[in-house]
């Protein structure tokens, strides 16, 4: 049986987003996220992070970077008795910056392509058209439409209102999850 999923954007939705994270001693969950994931659990969604990450096709991190970034958020929200089902990254970008040649290429796992969620979807039981994506850019909102999902952009002061049309929009990650929430409860 297919079941819903919230797929969640990584840096500046869940974590801090300091710019091309490389120090798991870095990682910072935003406040009430360990909680929002907690909830999502206990609905019994499955919640996939999904990040771009072209710091690896810049140079800027590694793989395994990344690997102990995930490794470190995984521990933090297992101490607040949350967890995440999955994550999938990007590791590839297709411009100038792009200085190792492995990953200089363009991809349809990079959002706004919707190939994170569509590949989560192929890997585990999920109904995409019952599922969420939650971020805090337009390549968010762009890559849940492409999959079919409903979509909320998380809005700060750094990031006003854009011409994209997310289904829903909020504050926080909180906020985002009482919106799935209520929907999953009607």
């Amino acid at each position: 049986m297919k079941k819903s999923a919230v797929f969640l954007d990584r840096d500046g939705t869940l974590i801090e987003d300091p710019g091309y994270l490389s120090d798991p001693d870095q990682v910072r969950l935003l406040p009430g996220a360990a909680s929002a994931v907690r909830r999502l659990n206990e609905a019994g969604c499955l919640v996939i992070v999904v990040s771009n990450q072209s710091g690896v096709a810049r140079g800027l991190i590694t793989e395994s970077d990344v690997d102990a970034i995930h490794e470190r958020l995984r521990t933090l929200l297992a101490a607040e008795d949350a967890r995440i089902d999955a994550v999938y990254y990007c590791p590839f970008f297709d411009g100038p910056e792009a200085i190792v040649e492995k990953y200089r290429r363009d991809s349809d796992l990079r959002k706004p392509n919707p190939g994170m969620l569509l590949l989560a979807a192929k890997e585990h039981p999920i109904d995409l058209k019952s599922s969420w994506m939650i971020g805090d850019k337009d390549s968010d909102v762009l890559a849940g439409r492409s999959a079919g999902c409903r979509t909320i952009l998380i809005e700060t002061s750094t990031n006003p209102p854009r011409n994209i049309h997310p289904h829903f929009t909020a504050g926080s990650l909180p906020t985002a999850v009482e919106i799935v929430l209520q929907s999953v409860a009607r």
